[in-house]
């Protein structure tokens, strides 16, 4: 036998011996074939567990389970005399709803004669104590009790998320353990930790007889799964200040984040317009989050957690990471002064701003347009001749900040923001200059001008953050250089949450002496700058405000803080969409966060109260307006009311005519048969 054939016969005898010590396994040491052989006489019965509660960082339930009951459809023990009429008085449906209930199970993807399938859900106790014994008639039929959630607030419906029922791309997924009618987290908490909160189902195997009446275990219980409930989850979450935060951002779009800087742990994420979790529950369950999806009037989504999803210009908040920036990258030092004497004046463009000739403490504290965009001019003009290097320098910067990343964190959803890079501003300058039919080719040298890229500086033009990001990166700046992964569960089942991710310390690629100057920029903001009528006499803080020009209407207000200024604790940002100046609208909702959260109490409740009592949806309302004008979509509803009225008129003149008519029709007729006679 040459070498060739010895080969493809070793093979064959490889495979044979494989297939036989399979098979073997298979036969002799699991009960896998023996289960199949006689599953025509063995019913298969799932326990579900109790899914994991949901708690606050201070032990408030959050989320909890209450009973949901269901009937379930297991064709192979259907009987041939089945009294569907008895049945269907049983469960008040009519016999052709029964028909097309089981001809829609019979449909489905993953239907087996075997394996039982939903036949009616969300029925109540009282329902369930009507049937319960009676429904022994009809085997095929069986009552299934399936823990449903039960919200214990009214508010953080997006941080928490929801359960619904399987679909065909959750089973594929992990089709070991989820059937047709299990329950899955799809948004929020629910979703980021399933395999936590969701528990181990139990099994049963109860063997029948030939009439299908069951007669006891299958080998007395030894193949029987214990069910295991879901993990308990506490959150990092303080729910008084979430709360508080829902309530200052009813009747406008934003978010409020709150960290605690020493350990990452978040304890605010709240975003408008809220979602009462409460809609996630009930027969209704359906109708309301599909309610939810389509509610987009002025814009509102509330199905989109701006604070983790919406990217945002910054406006001056971004300024502490440009001069941060700036200092490492050795273009300016804390004493540098650029020309703002009169504004700023550069290639022909003027940029209205404030303070003058000052170095960078006045410049923080009086937020220095002027100043922050030649420290930025300066970023880009480090390496003669290649803007690119200088920008790209910048970025790896930002991204040490967690800045135009995906911060890696246990949120079900996220957005990276922007930072843009070399490349993006050589594609921008490319474009400028085939639009304008130039024959120039040197786009790798671009212009700061043309490109918009001198906006960056005082955190317009490219740049957007997150909420989440701009609460991370000021965590940075109160800790001189690093900060933990936000993350927002604090404990399972009691014990500290052990994803390593959470205890790594990120380091900055900032000299942390860069910090002492731009945190004394911040406490200048407060004491004397653009933040001093938020100076609170109970603890100190430090602070920077934003005002964000965007091209619908309105600025964005936005502001950072960080309280105690000595030893911080918390760490808050806000964003007020389209609300005007940042120490307006969103420093008051800063600082009454960090008030309460420092002191236990709201000492200053006239701004807790002018945020509570405020609304924006005018504003909101007239963007709606005038974007459906520009779209040819508008419709007065003044003019559509008046036309309406017409139409109705019109329509009630056409009827009385009608009826005139029939009249005059009927009165002829009498006459011409009153005339005959």
């Amino acid at each position: 036998m040459n070498t060739r054939y010895l080969k493809i016969f070793t093979t064959l005898v490889v495979i044979a011996l494989i297939f036989v010590a399979r098979l073997s396994y298979l036969q002799l040491f699991t009960d896998r074939y023996a289960l199949n052989a006689a599953n025509t006489s063995i019913k298969t019965e799932y326990i579900i567990p109790q899914r994991g509660v949901i708690f606050d960082r201070n032990g408030k339930i959050m989320v909890g389970n209450q009973p949901a009951y269901e009937i379930s459809f297991t064709q192979a023990l259907m009987k041939p005399d089945f009294d569907t009429l008895g049945f269907c008085n049983l469960m008040k449906i009519s016999k052709a709803d029964f028909i097309n209930r089981v001809n829609t199970i019979k449909k489905e993807k993953y239907y087996s004669k075997l394996t039982p399938m939903t036949f009616l859900k969300d029925l109540s106790r009282e329902d369930i104590a009507r049937v319960q014994e009676i429904i022994f008639k009809y085997p095929a039929f069986n009552i299934v009790q399936r823990p449903q959630r039960q919200y214990e607030v009214s508010t953080s419906g997006n941080l928490l998320g929801y359960t619904s029922e399987v679909n065909e791309k959750d089973i594929k997924k992990d089709s070991a353990y989820y059937l047709p009618g299990d329950f899955i987290g799809k948004t929020g908490i629910e979703k980021s930790y399933e395999k936590e909160l969701r528990g181990v189902k139990g099994v049963r195997y109860i063997q029948k007889d030939i009439r299908l009446r069951s007669i006891g275990s299958y080998k007395n219980g030894a193949l029987d799964r214990d069910v295991v409930t879901g993990k308990d989850i506490t959150l990092t979450i303080d729910y008084d200040l979430q709360r508080i935060a829902e309530e200052m951002l009813v009747n406008k779009h934003g978010a409020i984040v709150a960290i605690d800087p020493n350990n990452g742990e978040v304890l605010v994420a709240a975003t408008g317009p809220d979602i009462n979790p409460n809609l996630f529950a009930g027969p209704n369950k359906s109708k309301n989050l599909y309610a939810l999806s389509k509610d987009t009037i002025y814009e509102n989504k509330p199905t989109f957690d701006r604070s983790l999803q919406a990217a945002y210009p910054p406006g001056s908040t971004f300024k502490l990471l440009t001069a941060l920036a700036a200092m490492q990258m050795g273009v300016m030092d804390e004493n540098t002064i650029f020309p703002c004497g009169r504004g700023f004046f550069y290639k022909n463009k003027t940029i209205r701003g404030h303070g003058g000739a000052d170095p960078l403490i006045p410049s923080i504290q009086v937020s220095s347009n002027c100043f922050f965009t030649y420290a930025f001019i300066a970023i880009i003009k480090k390496y003669p001749g290649n803007p690119s290097k200088g920008v790209d320098e910048w970025k790896k910067i930002m991204s040490s900040f967690g800045v135009g990343e995906f911060l890696d964190n246990d949120f079900a959803v996220g957005s990276k923001g922007s930072i843009p890079s070399g490349k993006f501003y050589e594609n921008r300058m490319k474009s400028i200059l085939k639009a304008s039919g130039s024959s120039k080719k040197d786009y790798k040298n671009w212009d700061e001008m043309a490109t918009g890229a001198i906006y960056n500086g005082m955190g317009q033009g490219d740049v957007l953050v997150t909420p989440l990001q701009l609460a991370n990166y000021v965590a940075a700046i109160a800790n001189k250089g690093w900060y933990y992964t936000p993350h927002i569960v604090k404990a399972i089942d009691g014990k500290p949450n052990p994803d390593p991710r959470f205890k790594i310390k990120h380091k900055t690629l900032v000299d942390p002496k860069y910090f002492e100057p731009v945190l004394k920029g911040m406490e200048a903001v407060v004491l004397r700058g653009t933040a001093r009528s938020l100076k609170s006499s109970d603890f100190t803080q430090l602070a920077k405000t934003g005002t964000a020009e965007v091209p619908q209407g309105k600025d964005n207000s936005i502001f950072v803080l960080i309280a105690p200024a000595d030893k911080p604790k918390i760490v808050v940002a806000a964003v007020m969409e389209h609300a005007g100046f940042g120490a307006t609208w969103a420093g008051p909702a800063s600082t009454v966060i960090a008030e309460k959260y420092i002191t236990g109490d709201l000492k200053r409740e006239n701004l807790y109260k002018k945020m509570t009592s405020a609304s924006f949806m005018p504003e909101y309302k007239r963007q709606w307006v005038a974007d459906l004008k520009r779209k040819g979509l508008y419709v007065d509803p003044k003019a559509d009311s008046i036309k309406r009225k017409k139409m109705q008129d019109s329509l009630e003149f056409v009827k009385q005519q009608k009826a005139k008519l029939k009249q005059r029709i009927e009165e002829e007729t009498k006459n011409t048969k009153s005339a005959k006679q």
